[in-house]
């Protein structure tokens, strides 16, 4: 192991942290004479894209952000459902408010988001101190909702909107660095995956106009930003029509062979032209919707990043068909089979998994080893099954696998994943490739830090490089997290 991996700091971790529990804080922009919002989000990296248009949305209404809480005249937590602990982290968040709050009288807190949408009003009764609760697609009205607040009433929108995209919006950019920034292109999931919540929570599926997705990637390029992420519950769903009639079809989930459409592969595509310097990148795509011409349009850009993340949840088919997921394990290794082929062996492919799910036996679990060891994942995001109130598995299955089996299967995972993550890293070792930099060591200043286009984080020494800019970065040592080089 070499000496600079120590200094560094930047050894792999034991364990797997849940990101859905790591909040992100929104940065400092009040103007003087503005009332100071302070946003914790929380989640997915919709959540940080939606607390982005929460920001623009409270400006215009004269609010400016902080990143201290005691100053803050209002605080809102952008919330995940996805896990009973990410819940949990919130409620926690919510009492230490609470103390807060006590010595700030006129303090407003409010809870956005997909917990705000699934417990809707029982915040109000259950946490008192909580004003405002406010969905997915009620930000718009988050003004209205403060206003109604701070007449002494409270203030609720859990509606959820079959058209609301947000696409007039421009956001404020909470957490940038000024390099890389999130585009939503889509909201909702028509999915109905049993162990999941984001159906009840976000809404049906529904796709932005691609012109405004593309202004927006152009005026991030003209800003000096470098790389975008276009996002969605399910970007290869993304399907736009100009034309009434074809709109109504989409609306019926018609087939759409015969109609004037923009797919996924196209608004990529689009997004591609914008500027060869502008990197694109996407998430996350279902196993049972990317396509070969998805691949291809990837293939066809060297900007479009050769990465994907393709979740699979479980290595099982039997599993696979209780969970919802809609294809089997063979389904998703020819997709994996797909990749490889048009996009090659250094792709990076990240995942979901779910283990311990209801009813899953030691064979299935084996299974999900099994097919780990055949794809050989980058990364991997993993956790132990845990049941959500009001899914569809909540309703239908007994949660039957004990906490300790649980504990144990998900260890199992993990240490192959970590086996895998070292594997694919080393065959980095000796290869150069072009480094977006991003920003400086967590350790040193001296040391640079950015991303191959297959994700990989890469540590180098600064140089005379600026942030923003490329390096043409050989790999000489690794960890199964980070690439360490040289510039070139």
């Amino acid at each position: 192991m070499s000496d600079l991996i120590k200094d560094l700091d930047i050894l792999p971790k034991k364990e797997e942290k849940d990101i859905s529990c790591e909040a992100r804080i929104s940065q400092d922009n009040a103007k003087d004479g503005q009332r100071k919002l302070y946003i914790e989000s929380y989640g997915c990296q919709m959540n940080f894209s939606d607390s982005e248009i929460v920001a623009s949305v409270m400006e215009e209404n004269n609010f400016g952000t902080t990143s201290n809480v005691e100053e803050a005249d209002l605080i809102f937590l952008n919330t995940c459902s996805i896990r009973d602990k990410a819940e949990q982290t919130v409620r926690k968040r919510l009492q230490h408010y609470n103390n807060v709050k006590k010595n700030k009288p006129g303090l407003l807190i409010g809870v956005l988001g997909c917990m705000a949408e699934r417990l809707k009003t029982k915040l109000l009764e259950e946490e008192k101190i909580v004003d405002i609760v406010a969905g997915p697609d009620a930000y718009r009205d988050l003004p209205k909702l403060v206003a109604e607040v701070d007449e002494g009433g409270k203030g609720v929108n859990v509606f959820l909107s079959r058209e609301e995209t947000y696409a007039d919006i421009s956001p404020v950019r909470l957490n940038s660095n000024g390099i890389t920034a999130f585009i939503s292109i889509m909201r909702g999931c028509d999915n109905m995956c049993s162990f999941c919540v984001v159906p009840f929570t976000r809404g049906r599926e529904r796709s932005r106009d691609p012109k405004s997705v593309v202004a927006e990637a152009q005026e991030l390029f003209d800003q000096g930003y470098r790389e975008v992420t276009l996002l969605g519950q399910n970007v290869d769903s993304y399907k736009w029509s100009d034309d009434e009639n074809n709109k109504a079809r989409l609306e019926k989930k018609e087939k759409a062979e015969d109609m004037e459409i923009t797919n996924f592969a196209n608004l990529l595509e689009m997004v591609a032209k914008v500027s060869p310097e502008l990197r694109v990148r996407f998430s996350t795509s279902h196993p049972k919707d990317i396509t070969d011409e998805v691949l291809h349009t990837m293939a066809k850009y060297e900007n479009i990043c050769n990465y994907i993340h393709l979740p699979v949840q479980s290595g099982n088919s039997r599993v696979l068909d209780i969970m919802n997921r809609t294809y089997d394990r063979e389904w998703y290794l020819n997709r994996v089979e797909a990749i490889r082929r048009i996009l090659g062996e250094e792709c990076g492919i990240s995942s979901d998994m779910i283990t311990g799910f209801c009813t899953e036996t030691e064979e299935e679990h084996q299974d999900t080893l099994s097919l780990m060891d055949i794809v050989k994942y980058d990364l991997s995001y993993m956790f132990y099954y845990s049941e959500r109130p009001g899914t569809l598995a909540e309703k239908k299955f007994e949660d039957d696998i004990p906490l300790d089996v649980k504990k144990r299967r998900l260890a199992e995972i993990i240490e192959k994943q970590g086996v895998h993550s070292l594997e694919r890293y080393k065959m980095c070792v000796g290869n150069t490739y072009k480094v977006l930099i991003e920003g400086y060591s967590k350790r040193s200043k001296e040391h640079l830090q950015g991303r191959t286009s297959s994700n990989k984080v890469v540590v180098f020494p600064k140089k005379d490089f600026k942030l923003g800019e490329y390096a043409e970065v050989k790999i000489h040592d690794c960890t199964a997290a980070t690439l360490i080089g040289e510039s070139i």
